[in-house]
């Protein structure tokens, strides 16, 4: 499973300053998951918990592996974000867009 980001940026902001910013996200995601390969099942896990919990859930009622994923989810995300944009960043500033890709599709199987 592959996936691709996409940093919507405020007006203003050249392609170049917004792929350093992709980088940046991709890179804080890295960091905080342990390698690239983890960043698509994590998320997958992460969407699949909200459908089931809701988007703030109480963390109770979750197994202690769920808990994990949606904990360490949102940890990376929070990180990803604050290197993308900035500590000091406003939510209509900017946001991520996290596409999950199917591999067979990519390859025109």
């Amino acid at each position: 499973m592959s996936y691709r980001i996409k940093i919507h940026t405020p007006e203003g902001v050249s392609d170049a300053q917004r792929i350093a910013a992709e980088a940046r996200f991709r890179d804080a995601l890295v960091a905080n998951l342990g390698s690239d390969e983890m960043i698509a099942p994590v998320y997958a896990m992460y969407r699949q918990l909200v459908v089931v919990y809701g988007e703030t859930p109480d963390v109770e009622s979750m197994t202690e592996s769920e808990r994990a994923v949606f904990e360490s989810w949102q940890l990376a995300e929070t990180a990803a974000m604050i290197a993308a944009f900035g500590t000091h960043r406003y939510l209509d500033e900017g946001g991520f867009e996290l596409t999950l890709l199917d591999e067979d599709a990519q390859q025109g199987v």
